[in-house]
């Protein structure tokens, strides 16, 4: 039996307060619908950031505080907090974070309060990012540096290759059943497809197993939540059809839940391939037992928050920042670990060496204050031609 579904559900009582915030913002936005431009919404292939390009005005009226709205409370969002927070001491920032737990209208008010109280800088990892767009363009409008982790609009906009991500892992599961387990493969992949910015990682994760035909995809669905909980409740579904899995392949967090989920019924083996994407600090000590948990793909989220927050002290400092940026994906296996390792536990370190901040980021575009109606507002991405 084969599984193929993109659920997507929320307690009613959650709805009815997005519905509710939705409201609010589309009303406020046709009522102030020249408050600001609306940066650039067609796409764009942005040129390689010049790290020469001339300073401009810094922006007058707001505070010294770096905000950080964050969406749960997943290590990967851990590792992002900690950079924006290392940065924010470095460069003399307040530093505050707000916690949505999962809720889009919580984080419609957090960022409200922020735009209230004059914030410099707002880092922002939507929950639902249509509902926060009009809120995130009116702290645009403000002057404050905006930058958040994927969708638009944005200041600065963080990303990863998504493709090459997914296809990072993909190849790698694709290598070890050629070797490891004869060419044939019961694989589960764990999707977040109803998010159309990270799509095209399973895309080419499916791309890399296509051609291989002893390799059977017996689920393609998404976790109804994107945390171990979710991975670990599918997994239950899925072994009650399936209970003898080769490889599953997803986001670290939900792997790690599936994981769980094998254990729990009996069904885990050393020859398995599990292997996720984001380097979740769980999962590299999975990695390091040698068990089923054979690989994630580095996206080492406290480089690329440390980076944020410095592009958020150069914003106020009048000084040109990148429009948009790339966090690179690199395979974690035994033997480089402790390399990644010590890179994220001292972001400052990889971001002040240039040879090595070209191993993990990669920066496009140029803005500063005076050209911020030249925010991005589309969904980019560096694999767009």
């Amino acid at each position: 039996m084969r599984l193929f579904a993109n659920p997507r559900k929320m307690p009613l009582s959650q709805l009815v307060l997005l519905a509710a915030a939705i409201a609010l913002a589309g009303s406020a936005g046709q009522a102030a619908a020249q408050e600001g431009p609306p940066g650039i919404t067609r796409p764009v292939v942005l040129p390689p950031f010049d790290r020469r390009a001339l300073a401009c005005t810094a922006p007058t009226g707001l505070t010294k505080l770096l905000a950080f709205a964050q969406d749960n409370e997943r290590k990967f969002m851990q590792g992002v907090a900690q950079g924006l927070s290392l940065a924010a001491k470095d460069r003399g920032l307040e530093y505050q974070v707000s916690h949505a737990n999962n809720d889009p209208a919580m984080m419609i008010g957090q960022v409200q309060h922020f735009l209230s109280a004059k914030v410099g800088a707002l880092v922002a990892a939507p929950i639902d990012a249509p509902s926060l767009t009009h809120s995130l363009q009116q702290v645009i409008w403000s002057g404050a540096y905006v930058g958040t982790v994927v969708p638009p609009p944005a200041i600065s906009l963080l990303n990863a290759p998504q493709y090459l991500t997914g296809k990072a892992l993909g190849d790698k599961a694709a290598e070890y059943i050629k070797l490891k387990l004869g060419g044939k493969a019961k694989v589960v992949l764990l999707t977040h497809d109803s998010l159309q910015f990270l799509a095209p990682r399973f895309t080419a994760m499916r791309d890399s197993l296509r051609d291989m035909p002893g390799v059977v995809i017996v689920a393609d669905i998404s976790p109804l939540t994107v945390d171990e909980a979710g991975g670990a409740a599918i997994m239950r579904t899925i072994l009650l059809a399936d209970p003898d899995v080769d490889v599953v392949l997803g986001a670290d967090t939900v792997v790690l839940g599936a994981l769980k989920a094998l254990r729990d019924a009996g069904k885990a083996r050393p020859d398995q391939f599990l292997g996720g994407i984001d380097g979740e600090p769980a999962a590299i000590a999975e990695i390091k037992k040698g068990g089923p948990y054979k690989a994630s793909v580095s996206l080492a989220s406290p480089v690329f928050g440390y980076a944020m927050g410095q592009h958020a002290a150069d914003w106020l400092e009048g000084k040109s920042i990148p429009q948009a940026m790339d966090i690179l994906p690199r395979v974690l296996t035994p033997q480089d670990i402790g390399q990644y390792e010590r890179d994220t536990a001292d972001p400052a370190a990889v971001y002040n060496n240039p040879a090595l901040r070209d191993l993990y980021l990669k920066m496009y575009g140029n803005i500063c204050f005076d050209s911020r109606d030249r925010y991005i507002n589309f969904p980019w991405s560096s694999e767009r031609k």
